[in-house]
């Protein structure tokens, strides 16, 4: 669940500072990301873990009104449903800080069942153990399934887990983090060479969101980048959730990278003109 709190400006160390609105809207990376899928294609299956607890109960209800398959959506009673507390400025700047809660608890043996089929995509963030992650990456890769890491929260990766990864999708931010303390850039010559330094394998393909500026992919000898939308920015939560729902359907649908960028940007484009996280993602019409 996402408490976002609307301040004129982010309160500094120490500082306290008033609210002008308060709401509880429905989030978490994960669901975030299926309903951004799930509201351009049909077939989305979400895993994951709920609290026995009332904001376990508002998300299940959310999360039926949409276009996912849910039978992997456990509950479990030791501990809160996870919270993400979001301060979200007059600039339309946020932070974020996330308590995994229940997503803690999702174990190897809760996603051992899932069906995977050769052209599926399988996507996961780091709200998640990694362990989990790796063990369902592992079973696509099985089958020859497409994986989709968004790494984030930023944390090291567990041993084997990035190898496993076909598309390494992350911001400015996290790409220095794993490039071993790189300096924070949007320079596109200086992005290259973090990528090509975290990039696992030459099949591997990293992409990078750059906000307003677009975002930028590496596939093989190639680099890819397309440029930002114009457009009037409400709030940025969850932009970068949908854009990678909407690059794992492009890739679901067999578009190159250059054609899943550009859809994947435009949606995020779409998502950033209205408040909220998994409310704000952009329906498809045909």
């Amino acid at each position: 669940m996402d408490v976002v709190a609307r301040v004129k400006a982010h309160p500094q160390l120490g500082e306290t500072v008033f609210g002008t609105d308060l709401q509880f809207i429905p989030g978490g990376k994960g669901s975030n990301q299926a309903i951004a899928a799930s509201r351009l294609t049909d077939g989305v299956l979400l895993a994951g873990m709920l609290g026995v607890d009332a904001f376990g109960d508002t998300l299940m209800t959310f999360l039926q009104g949409e276009n996912l398959d849910l039978r992997h959506v456990g509950r479990v009673d030791t501990a809160p449903t996870g919270t993400a507390l979001i301060a979200v400025s007059d600039a339309s700047e946020n932070t974020i800080i996330v308590v995994p809660g229940s997503n803690a608890h999702l174990q190897p043996a809760d996603v051992s069942k899932i069906p995977i089929d050769p052209d599926d995509v399988v996507v996961s963030v780091f709200e998640i153990p990694q362990e989990t992650i790796r063990a369902l990456f592992a079973r696509a890769h099985d089958v020859g399934a497409k994986t989709v890491l968004n790494p984030a929260p930023a944390n090291p990766f567990i041993p084997s887990l990035l190898a496993l990864t076909d598309y390494l999708i992350v911001n400015e931010t996290e790409l220095a983090f794993f490039a071993d303390g790189a300096s924070v850039t949007d320079n596109l010559a200086d992005i290259k060479v973090n990528a090509r330094n975290l990039r696992s394998s030459e099949s591997q393909t990293i992409i990078v969101t750059l906000g307003d500026k677009g975002a930028v992919g590496f596939e093989g000898d190639a680099m890819i980048h397309v440029a930002g939308h114009t457009v009037n920015a409400v709030d940025t939560t969850g932009a970068g959730d949908c854009f990678v729902g909407a690059l794992s359907v492009a890739l679901s649908e067999g578009r190159n990278l250059k054609a899943a960028l550009e859809f994947a940007n435009s949606a995020a484009a779409l998502s950033v003109q209205k408040l909220g996280a998994s409310t704000s993602m952009p329906y498809r019409i045909d």
